[in-house]
């Protein structure tokens, strides 16, 4: 698969994340054999350009290329400005966000709040396709409402204003992100559109990445939520899908060895301070689901030092059935999530 001059390993991306796709991860994902990796979304406002989050979230240090930057705003001055400041700090792909749902982002007429102003959509894609010499593809989703969907509507502004590459997520605003993704809506604009299309919503399994692609016609699939704590799932997709057969679930041993060099690298991204808030979410993920793993976590919630988590991950993966073992999920009742 291809955008603009870059050639990707494959066609699986990952999905854009608040508070999650930092380098760390992103460098995690495509070491598991994700294609693309998109960072959080950086807002357009300049005001903010400086401030230590923006600058952490700009930093693409040793990341494997090709590099693609969100970002995020609802005036075209200011989307294009955002887009030559990042190409400026090594993006080599920008994305625009007009899929976020959160209220924060819609309140301030972004994100999926966009969709309702179709003109105003065709000024920020004029605006940034313009403003820079890297490819420029959309994230949105398929409409305000189920009583309005406008993706297809949406997808002809885009294709008309230069844009490269589109991803839909299968819900609407409104949907947040309850219930489940329909891909009629994706497989229509598939249909309509000579872009490039990426099916993004409810894909956990490699069974249900080979479905959608088959269903929607998507060029490819995005993966979200599935892979917190679970960053080999892109491993498992891309050989499914190749080979048809589903590998093996990962030795304990490995999970062991990801997560602790996942905590590391986190601590070294955001100091010691914050990198132990950081990975607590992470460790949360990594073990939900596993024989213990609801008590191992509420623990994990009091330690303040980085040696103090480290050690308790330890603990924990030796308690479990063995190294040579592979990982086995469990129910659990009311499993806690841990706060960053």
């Amino acid at each position: 698969m291809q955008i603009g001059t870059h050639k990707l390993r494959n066609n699986l991306f990952v999905a854009p994340m608040a508070g999650v796709t930092d380098r760390p991860f992103r460098q995690l994902c495509k070491q598991f054999g994700a294609g693309l990796a998109v960072s959080e979304m950086v807002a357009s406002n300049s005001l903010l350009w400086g401030s230590e989050k923006t600058l952490r979230r700009a930093n693409h240090d040793g990341e494997v290329s090709p590099i693609s930057v969100q970002i995020a705003g609802a005036d075209p001055k200011m989307m294009a400005d955002a887009a030559r400041f990042n190409v400026d700090q090594g993006a080599q792909i920008i994305d625009i966000n007009m899929g976020c749902p959160a209220k924060k982002v819609c309140n301030a007429a972004a994100g999926s709040a966009l969709l309702r102003d179709e003109p105003l959509v065709a000024r920020i894609l004029e605006a940034v396709v313009s403003a820079v010499d890297v490819p420029v593809t959309l994230k949105f989703r398929t409409g305000w409402d189920r009583q309005n969907k406008n993706a297809l509507t949406v997808a002809r502004i885009a294709e008309d204003a230069g844009i490269q590459l589109l991803s839909i997520h299968g819900r609407t605003r409104a949907c947040g992100y309850t219930g489940h993704a329909e891909y009629d809506t994706i497989r229509e604009v598939k249909l309509a559109s000579r872009l490039p299309i990426i099916a993004n919503g409810d894909i956990t399994t490699p069974e249900e990445a080979r479905d959608v692609l088959a269903y929607t016609g998507a060029d490819g699939v995005m993966i979200g939520r599935a892979a917190q704590g679970r960053p080999w799932i892109f491993r498992e997709i891309e050989h499914f899908l190749a080979t048809g057969d589903k590998l093996p679930p990962p030795l304990v041993a490995e999970i062991r060895t990801v997560l602790l060099a996942h905590l590391h690298d986190l601590y070294g991204f955001y100091g010691f301070d914050r990198g132990v808030k950081v990975a607590r979410k992470h460790i949360s993920w990594y073990t939900k689901g596993l024989a213990g793993s609801a008590s191992f976590r509420h623990r994990m919630n009091q330690l303040e030092s980085c040696t103090e988590q480290i050690e308790a991950v330890d603990r924990f993966f030796e308690e479990l059935a063995g190294n040579d073992r592979r990982l086995r999920y469990i129910e659990e009742e009311a499993p806690m999530e841990l706060a960053a």
